[in-house]
């Protein structure tokens, strides 16, 4: 092998450039919750407005949560494909864009589309959060993450006071005018601060997967979205439902099968990506649900006997020390996150949140009170979104940081999506009948919501209790050269421009040349360290992000064959092929009442039925099969000439494995079923 010379130490990043694109990311998560925000005031108004009804209206808010849920998945894997400031680039082209055309257009069709070219803003979210992970000092990643994260919240409560001032002032075109102009400051923003990541992944893009997931997102949101309106037993609504379960059924085993998949399914079903997961939608739930049901029972007439009439632009005011407590909160995340863990921290907001609710139900009484224990909720939220993406992030190799963002960042907007029909059908469901405030939603509805959000978010914080905790290592490395430390040790310290941009590419190969596809890799520091793992495509390719090129500890496994590791060297300047050498095996020893039973017929079927190899003993009775995945599978030995055959049930792990077959059935044996236990895993 090979010995590099020591790699240049890496110049670190000036800490007012961390600053300004935490900022400018920041900033663009404002972006996206004013372009969800800015419409929801003027919707009363809009059906006059556009000479239409109020159902067709309500599609400039369900076009927007349309193009983001199906455009994130897609931005987002191109993100790591091929840039993250790339595709946060056309993501605020296309929230110029259809900005323009809005502003541009009073006719309902073409400002739907303009509404749906401004929901691919939301992509901006995972990507930006990606580039955090990429370009930021370990130690800032977690502050970043939890700002961006807070902004969703000060941009919501910004956008609906800001809508009515400027409503009021000017006209709706203006609107439009002004969501284009900051999406064009933040253009020039991103463009001049924004560093491109050198983490990308190249490869093909899985056209398949994105269509059909699209497909099924579409029909999905589409039915939950428009169920209020068109009622949920209706047949377009269960046609709708049925349509997305069965594509998404062709979905899955399709990402399981493509080598490059727009999602990596199996990633997605690691332990904390899957927890944190299905914690985001009931969480995303509960934000949307203390939003909404906030917003609107300020609003509602006093004759309600719970509201209090405020206007749009005074309930924007009443909200916006919510979104400011949002803000000041991210720092206190990061520090919370950086002492007791994401884990934790996501417990603890979904629980403040379910707090926030159950207070809002008791206590109602003037708008002080509405504004407070909502605003209990929104730090809750602040928390929680401050934790998931961090979460994510530390699951999921460094060249999916993207892809993994934007499925957690879907799967809210399918928690949000959900808690808008679900108050919209309970609003519906129990309304007042009499005096003057007929038609409004009864104090009980509200209350329903309101233990409904509760329900969520405690069921988010049961979820992320069963996230294991990570294994605290400390990092002690030897540094003759360093003063002694007041404890004796030396401890590594990770320098603020050590950051993860050196890409390194790799082939697993059987010892034939064949590819072995989701084989995973690996790279450790020489000290033990974690730097960052991948799984190979069909063709056996992955890549791995490293902070610099040196010597790394690399571990590489494979079912059915032996794990390799050793200390190499990595650069960037070629492709690593690792070739495993050691094929894990199935055999045994056939016999007949003792006596090795010389080419006897050996066959090996999943416990299911299904055909994984033929092969035959050699005549003394010794018999090998290359070992197939973990599971539960029949072996049966056939003797042709005497017509006897004898079958055996094993389970598999991830080990070599013996089994013994003895053709006699009278003698001693075995018990029927046997386990292995695994000693050393691939």
């Amino acid at each position: 092998m090979m010995t590099m010379p020591p790699p240049e130490p890496v110049a670190a990043r000036p800490a007012a450039s961390t600053g300004l694109v935490i900022a400018v990311l920041a900033l663009c998560g404002t972006l996206v919750s004013l372009q969800q925000t800015l419409v929801l005031p003027l919707l009363p108004d809009f059906p006059q407005i556009l000479g239409t009804t109020s159902d067709n209206a309500s599609w400039l808010v369900t076009v927007t949560l349309l193009a983001a849920a199906v455009g994130t998945p897609i931005i987002s894997r191109l993100a790591d494909m091929w840039g993250k400031r790339l595709m946060l680039v056309v993501c605020m082209w296309a929230v110029i864009l259809g900005s323009l055309i809005s502003a541009l257009s009073s006719t309902l069709g073409v400002v739907i589309l303009g509404r749906g070219l401004a929901g691919l803003g939301a992509c901006l979210v995972p990507v930006g959060i990606s580039i955090m992970r990429d370009h930021l000092p370990a130690e800032r990643v977690g502050s970043g993450v939890a700002l961006m994260s807070a902004t969703l919240g000060i941009g919501g409560a910004v956008g609906i006071p800001l809508a009515g001032v400027i409503y009021q002032a000017w006209d709706w075109h203006s609107l439009f005018y002004v969501s284009g102009g900051f999406a064009v400051v933040m253009l020039l923003a991103v463009l001049r601060v924004v560093p491109e990541s050198t983490v990308k992944t190249r490869g093909r893009f899985d056209y398949v997967g994105a269509g059909l997931l699209s497909v099924a997102l579409t029909c999905f949101l589409l039915a939950v979205s428009k169920a209020g309106s068109w009622g949920w037993t209706a047949p377009l609504t269960l046609a709708l439902l049925a349509v997305a379960a069965l594509v998404l059924a062709a979905w899955v085993p399709w990402e399981l099968r493509t080598g490059q998949p727009l999602v990596d399914i199996r990633t997605s079903m690691r332990r904390t990506v899957l927890l944190t997961n299905a914690a985001s939608v009931l969480v995303g739930f509960a934000m949307f649900a203390n939003f909404l049901t906030a917003v609107q029972q300020v609003q509602m007439p006093v004759a309600t006997g719970y509201g209090f009439g405020l206007s749009v632009v005074a309930t924007g005011l009443w909200m916006l020390p919510s979104g400011i407590a949002m803000v000041l909160m991210s720092p206190v995340s990061a520090a919370l996150i950086r002492r007791t863990g994401p884990r934790s921290v996501l417990i603890g907001g979904a629980v403040l949140m379910a707090v926030g609710f159950i207070s809002r139900s008791l206590l109602h009484g003037s708008v002080l009170q509405v504004m407070a224990t909502s605003g209990i909720a929104s730090v809750g939220t602040a928390m929680a979104f401050a934790a998931m993406p961090t979460l994510i992030m530390r699951a999921v190799p460094i060249t999916e940081t993207a892809s993994a963002n934007g499925l957690n960042t879907l799967l809210r907007s399918i928690g949000t999506s959900s808690a808008s029909a679900v108050v919209a059908a309970v609003f519906a469901a129990s309304v007042i009948t009499t005096g003057a405030a007929a038609g409004a939603p009864t104090l009980t509805a509200y209350q329903t919501v309101f233990w409904a959000g509760a329900a969520a978010a405690l069921g988010g914080a049961l979820i992320a209790t069963f996230i294991r905790r990570p294994a605290l290592v400390r990092e002690v490395v030897a540094d003759p050269a360093a003063a002694p430390a007041p404890t004796g040790e030396r401890t590594h310290v990770k320098a603020e421009g050590e950051l993860p941009e050196l890409l390194v590419r790799g082939v697993v190969r059987a010892p034939d040349g064949r590819p072995l596809r989701q084989a995973v890799a690996t790279v450790l520091h020489p000290d033990g360290r974690h730097v960052d793992w991948g799984r190979t495509d069909n063709e056996g390719r992955l890549a791995l992000a490293l902070p610099e090129a040196g010597r790394y500890l690399v571990v590489v496994s494979a079912d059915g064959w032996a794990p390799q590791s050793g200390l190499v060297e990595l650069d960037a300047e070629e492709t690593r092929v690792v070739t495993m050498t050691r094929r894990l095996l199935l055999s045994g020893l056939v016999t007949d009442d003792g006596r090795p039973a010389g080419e006897v017929l050996v066959s090996l079927i999943k416990h299911s039925g299904e055909y994984v190899g033929t092969t035959h003993a050699d005549a003394e009775g010794h018999y090998e099969i290359g070992l197939p995945p973990p599971g539960r599978y029949v072996l049966t030995a056939v003797d042709h000439p005497t017509g006897r055959t004898r079958s055996r049930a094993l389970t598999v792990l991830s080990t070599s494995t013996t089994l013994d077959v003895d053709l006699e059935t009278g003698i001693p044996r075995p018990p029927e079923r046997t386990t292995v236990t695994t000693a050393d895993p691939a």
